[in-house]
């Protein structure tokens, strides 16, 4: 059982299991249901879901959250070094690069140029919904809430 003189590296355990076991449930149900969406993607949902609707308060944060955010910062502190393996397998494809670059740049560019449009109408809808109840006195974008 963790407690107050649990080292952090012993806490991290826990949240290294927590994290593969929501990574292998989300490869499962990609592999069970043919999902379009990678494995990864779909147990970080699950994981997600899992914390917003846990059953404790909100302000408290039980010794699994709190392990979970140390090692997610942890991972976060070192996500340069995950960027190597990728970095590795570019310069081992170069050849596919030089063959097929004007495919990979047009996606490139098409998919940022989509998550930027996509980005700013989301905001805006957000921004109107948010400034809906608002009276019209107030300035626009400067309020808090």
């Amino acid at each position: 059982m963790l407690n107050s003189h649990t080292s952090p590296s012993q806490m991290m355990i826990p949240a290294f299991l927590v994290l593969l076991a929501c990574e292998l449930a989300g490869d499962m149900l990609h592999q069970m249901f043919a999902l379009p969406v990678p494995g990864p993607v779909i147990g970080m949902s699950i994981l997600a879901a899992a914390l917003v609707f846990r059953r404790e308060e909100p302000t408290a944060k039980s010794v699994i959250t709190d392990s979970l955010e140390r090692t997610a910062e942890s991972l976060i502190r070192h996500m340069g070094l995950l960027f190597v393996p990728a970095g590795v397998g570019l310069i081992a494809e170069v050849a596919v690069l030089r063959s097929e670059w004007l495919p990979i740049a047009a996606g490139l560019i098409g998919s940022t140029l989509l998550s930027l449009a996509v980005t700013g109408l989301v905001m805006h809808w957000s921004i109107r919904r948010r400034t809906a109840g608002r009276s019209p006195d107030t300035v626009r974008g400067l309020e808090t809430s």
